[in-house]
């Protein structure tokens, strides 16, 4: 079990979301950027 998984159940959510925010993370954005502005990047897929 890797951090991401971790991540994923603990907040009950798949693991690519928490890959793709901690890449937007990675790359300098900051939170607030990323809630405002990446949402489409890191929302619930069905």
């Amino acid at each position: 079990m890797n951090i991401q998984n971790i991540i994923a159940n603990e907040l009950n959510i798949k693991e690519i979301q928490v890959e793709k925010t901690i890449k937007l993370i990675d790359e300098g954005n900051t939170i607030p950027f990323i809630a405002r502005y990446r949402k489409e990047v890191t929302r619930k897929f069905k």
